[in-house]
């Protein structure tokens, strides 16, 4: 990766961090719980999250009784996750070149943080496994049926160049495309799971607001400008408001899990 890469990720995911640590993150709530409990993680495990982003999945994996550590590319996310778990190993680095020897932990996770584009990242996840250690990568799944897909619409005001980008990223979510990565890299016992994932917000401008915290979405205010991307998120969430209730976009992710042969 190179220096301009650093930099691109971190002004991508990193400009607007406290507001994607408190606006958008949470939602992922139940995708990092469900992970977690089909791992088992538990007292003692030695837990590495990759693209961690503001560190709530390793917080999560801390109150299970895990020993937490992370690995992402933009300095102010990874702030916000030292501040959330003062105890963890923490980095800003390239999950292409992991900065932790072989056979470190017991339990490695990435929460939409592995695609289609990065596959030698999961090369690097089964060096510092154990032997019999875990793992568990999600991905989007099928967003076009998704009843939330007009949550992601926005995303589609990026340049057409960007946008064929995204389409390679979230091409790993396909039937077959995890589990044959997960195999080439060495792994073992390989299953595909679905897993929940819906966000919610109180209204249109704070899903406006939330969605433009986002890597995907600087790549589409980059195209057409911070005050389009946002009238357009929000008119899109206002054709969604419910009486009484959050917004709620319900959207399809899958997960891989899998375990490292021991010899």
């Amino acid at each position: 990766m190179t220096d301009l890469d650093w930099t691109l990720v971190d002004e991508g995911w990193g400009r607007r961090a406290a507001d994607f640590a408190t606006l958008s993150e949470p939602a992922n709530c139940r995708e990092y719980v469900a992970v977690h409990h089909r791992l088992d993680v538990g007292d003692g495990d030695r837990l590495l999250d990759v693209a961690c982003g503001s560190g709530l999945a390793i917080e999560l994996a801390a109150a299970r009784g895990a020993l937490g550590a992370g690995i992402d590319a933009s300095p102010r996310l990874v702030a916000i996750a030292r501040d959330r778990n003062p105890d963890a190993d923490i980095q800003v680095g390239d999950m292409h070149a992991l900065h932790w020897a072989d056979a470190a932990f017991d339990v490695v996770t990435s929460f939409r943080g592995i695609w289609g584009t990065t596959p030698d990242a999961v090369r690097e996840i089964h060096r510092v496994l154990v032997p019999g250690g875990r793992v568990g990568i999600t991905v989007w799944g099928h967003i076009k049926v998704s009843p939330g897909a007009w949550a992601l619409a926005p995303f589609r005001m990026a340049a057409a160049a960007k946008i064929g980008n995204q389409a390679a990223m979230v091409s790993l979510g396909r039937p077959g495309a995890g589990e044959d990565l997960l195999a080439r890299c060495g792994f073992v016992d390989v299953r595909r799971i679905e897993v929940p994932f819906a966000w919610e917000f109180a209204d249109p401008d704070v899903f406006a607001r939330a969605l433009a915290s986002t890597g995907p979405a600087y790549e589409a205010i980059q195209n057409v400008g911070e005050r389009a991307f946002l009238d357009e998120a929000t008119r899109l969430a206002a054709e969604h408001v419910r009486d009484g209730l959050p917004l709620r976009a319900r959207i399809a992710a899958v997960g891989y899990l899998a375990r490292k042969a021991t010899p």
